[in-house]
């Protein structure tokens, strides 16, 4: 047996007259307000992509590798590579022949696959060099996949062009409790290899395994990957 309707209606509620069950007056009413606040108010959209919107330094972009006179920042201590959770970045290291550098190691390639990465930051926060910073840039297209795994070539940006980001850092994530202020990119870790020339000797004559410590066959996916170690960076030859 069908149940039957119940009304619901309490006893002092208002009876809508004949042109309130039209709704057309409240319609009309509708656009009225919306007419009046498309011509008063002010415009808050943005005309994209002729107009590019402007992200604060706390944006998060895609991550890119800082570049400071001339070579990467980067020591090479794959802390970057660990800490990422869709493990988007993968690098090999070599060491750095020159003696005078304050550097032990330094990045032969640097690969991030733009398809995995989650834009988390995890990278930068546990770069003890501030080498690997989160950017700006947020507009990335790709016609294949091959295309979204960023090289050397396309990660090196120079630091005059990162200063309002590791500003930022410097001012929002580096703060110390100590009396004497800490400046994390001066004080923080050379990676300076004092025995250097006793390493040597150990892979030549005790420990020739030591020599291949940072070396792996397989070659990276990037074209133009590769750095040699030259004041210019692998974007400014290409």
């Amino acid at each position: 047996m069908p149940g039957v309707p119940k009304n619901t209606r309490p006893d002092n509620e208002r009876k809508l007259n004949f042109w309130e069950r039209l709704y057309l007056p409240e319609i009309f009413k509708g656009l009225g307000y919306s007419f009046r606040k498309l011509v008063k108010e002010p415009q808050y959209t943005v005309e994209y992509p002729d107009e590019l919107w402007d992200p604060p330094d706390s944006y998060r972009g895609r991550p890119v590798l800082v570049e400071e006179n001339g070579s990467p920042r980067c020591v090479s201590c794959n802390l970057c590579a660990r800490a990422c959770p869709p493990m988007a970045i993968s690098m090999q290291s070599r060491e750095v022949s020159d003696p005078t550098s304050p550097k032990e190691r330094e990045p032969a390639w640097f690969e991030i696959n733009m398809l995995r990465c989650i834009y988390c930051g995890f990278c930068e926060e546990v770069c003890p060099e501030e080498a690997i910073v989160m950017s700006k840039e947020y507009d990335l297209t790709f016609q294949g996949r091959d295309e979204a795994i960023f090289g050397m070539d396309r990660l090196l940006v120079p630091v005059e062009q990162l200063t309002d980001r590791l500003d930022y850092l410097e001012a929002c994530c580096n703060k110390q409790e100590a009396a004497e202020p800490w400046r994390h990119r001066e004080d923080n870790n050379l990676h300076s290899l004092k025995d250097r020339d006793y390493v040597e000797s150990l892979a030549e004559h005790k420990m020739p395994a030591l020599k291949n410590t940072h070396l792996r066959e397989e070659s990276p996916i990037a074209a133009g990957n590769t750095w040699d170690g030259s004041a210019e960076s692998p974007a400014d030859n290409g």
